[in-house]
């Protein structure tokens, strides 16, 4: 029951949300291009996507001083209807911004 309430409380901020949406559209992502994308910096990002990689929703990969997120896979059931429901939300999202100097 505590994974269960850990993931609902991961679902209950607007910001995370949009990240989560965002990430399902864009494909595995550089926090520098989250920081970007959404106007934010880089501890608030890298706190929300801390939150959605423990509730069992994103993966990371590190390359060199970049890490990149992604939806991780495989996604439980209760998961993946999550975000097929965030799907029909009109979210209104920005750009994917890519200033990392890859």
């Amino acid at each position: 029951m505590e994974i269960f309430l850990q993931t609902i409380g991961a679902l209950n901020d607007d910001t995370r949300l949009k990240l989560l949406r965002f990430i399902d559209l864009h494909g595995a992502v550089c926090v520098c291009e989250l920081e970007s994308s959404f106007d934010m910096i880089q501890s608030r990002i890298s706190r929300h996507l801390k939150i959605l990689k423990d509730a069992g929703f994103l993966s990371v990969e590190r390359k060199g001083r970049w890490a990149y997120y992604s939806i991780r896979s495989p996604l439980d059931r209760f998961r993946q209807n999550v975000l097929e429901e965030l799907s029909y939300l009109d979210i209104e999202l920005p750009s994917l911004k890519s200033e990392c100097g890859k």
